[in-house]
C-alpha cells in the first residue's frame, strides 16, 4: 500500500525517518504597511496574531497569523508561546523590512513575469457570502466567484497585492469535476 493517496511522477514511497516530527510551519509574504496589512488579516480575513518578533539590530518585524476559532492551547509564557508558534501548522508569516513603506516599495505577486509564488488559499463556509462581505469591504478582487471558466473560486487582493484564492472545501470537488482530465 502506498504512503500517498494519489500517483504522480517523483513521489518517493518510503518516508525517510528522519523527517519525522517534520511540520509544515509557515508561508512568509513581505509587507510594506504593518497597520495595513495586519487590519486586512485580522479584520477582514478574521486571523489571529500568534506571536511579534522585532529584530532591532536587523531592522524587521515578523508577524504570525493563524486562522481559526480555538486558540485555548496557546501559552501566555513567552517562551512558550514561542515554540508554539514555530511548531505549529499553517502559519502566516508577514515580515517588514522597518524601511519599507508602501510608497517606497511595490513586491512581486508572483503571478506577472517572472512567475512564481501564486497565492494562499482560504476555505470559508460560505463562498457567496464571503465575496459578497469582501465586496463590502471594498477588497479588491483577482477574479470573481462567477468570472472565468472555473466558477466557484475567487481570487481576492490584499493591501500588498498578494492573491488569495477563496474556496468551500465542500464545493471544490463539483467546480473542479468539469475541468479535470478523465
Amino acid at each position: 500500500m502506498s504512503r500517498h493517496f494519489e500517483k504522480a511522477e517523483g513521489l518517493c514511497e518510503n518516508k525517510d525517518s528522519a523527517t519525522e516530527g517534520f511540520v509544515f510551519n509557515q508561508t512568509m509574504l513581505r509587507i510594506a504597511d504593518p497597520a495595513r496589512s495586519l487590519d486586512f488579516y485580522t479584520r477582514v480575513m478574521g486571523m489571529t496574531l500568534i506571536k511579534r518578533l522585532d529584530f532591532e539590530s536587523m531592522a524587521f518585524s515578523l508577524y504570525f497569523l493563524a486562522a481559526g476559532d480555538d486558540f485555548s492551547d496557546i501559552s501566555e509564557d513567552e517562551n512558550e508561546r514561542t515554540a508554539q508558534t514555530f511548531g505549529r501548522p499553517a502559519m502566516l508569516e508577514l515580515t517588514h523590512n522597518w524601511g519599507d513603506t508602501a510608497e517606497s516599495v511595490d513586491y512581486h505577486n508572483g503571478n506577472s513575469e517572472p512567475k512564481g509564488f501564486g497565492h494562499i488559499g482560504f476555505h470559508v463556509p460560505n463562498a457567496d457570502a464571503a465575496c459578497k462581505r469582501f465586496e463590502s469591504l471594498g477588497v479588491p478582487f483577482q477574479k470573481g466567484l462567477n468570472d472565468g471558466s472555473m466558477k466557484g473560486i475567487a481570487f481576492i487582493k490584499d493591501p500588498d497585492g498578494y492573491w488569495i484564492e477563496i474556496f468551500d472545501a465542500d464545493k471544490v470537488a463539483d467546480t473542479c469535476a468539469p475541468h479535470l482530465k478523465k
